[in-house]
Formats: structure tokens, C-alpha cells, sequence
């Protein structure tokens, strides 16, 4: 089994960044692919990106394109959102995933989570 959790969420203005971490411990960090949802209340968990286990390949969600960026350091058991030019609409809970055989934009796909960090943007 490998656990995840989330950090960097907080207050931040509208156009401003935040980078969120996904600190992994476990079994090998480098055997998982990760994703990173998102979560506001009353609505269902929505994708935002994914990283192949390796990092040489990266997906989005369209509304998210240019402006988050997904990384991964092996070596530090830690996965990356970089969220830049933020919105309003980008304030829900942010989730890390993991799965050894799942880098797609299912959320049903990935078998661990993390518990989450919130990101507020205030207009």
C-alpha cells in the first residue's frame, strides 16, 4: 500500500499560485501513477491532471491547460500541482491519487487518496 498526503492549499488572491505536494511513504513511490482531482461540496470529484509513473507523460483537463502544470520527484516520494493564474472557480478540495495500473481521468481508476487540501480564491 502506498499513503498520500496533500499539502500547500490555502487563501490566495484571483490570478495569484499556489503549488500543492503529494507526500507518498509506503511501498516504492516510483511503482505508482498519480492523479490530482478536485472536489466542491454537492458536486462530484472532477479531474485535473495525472503523471505516469516515470514522469514522461503528463494529461490535463482541458479548463486546466496552461495554466497547472503536474510534476513528480522520485527521488523525494513527492508529486506536484503547480496551479497558476487561479480563478475563483478553482476553489474546491484538492485530491491526490495513486494507482499502479491507472493514469487516466477516472477517478474510479485510482485505488489510493489522499485526505485532501482545501484552496480558496477570492475574487
Amino acid at each position: 500500500q502506498v499513503q498520500l498526503v496533500e499539502s500547500g492549499g490555502g487563501l490566495v488572491q484571483t490570478g495569484g499560485s499556489l503549488r500543492l505536494s503529494c507526500a507518498a511513504s509506503g511501498r516504492t513511490f516510483s511503482s505508482y501513477h498519480n492523479g490530482w482531482f478536485r472536489q466542491a461540496p454537492g458536486k462530484e470529484r472532477e479531474f485535473v491532471a495525472a503523471i505516469t509513473r516515470s514522469g514522461e507523460n503528463t494529461y490535463y483537463a482541458d479548463s486546466m491547460k496552461g495554466r497547472f502544470a503536474i510534476s513528480r520527484d522520485n527521488g523525494k516520494n513527492t508529486a506536484y500541482l503547480q496551479m497558476n493564474n487561479l480563478l475563483p472557480e478553482d476553489t474546491p478540495v484538492y485530491y491526490c491519487a495513486a494507482s499502479m495500473t491507472y493514469s487516466g481521468s477516472g477517478s474510479e481508476g485510482y485505488n489510493y487518496w489522499g485526505q485532501g487540501t482545501q484552496v480558496t480564491v477570492s475574487s
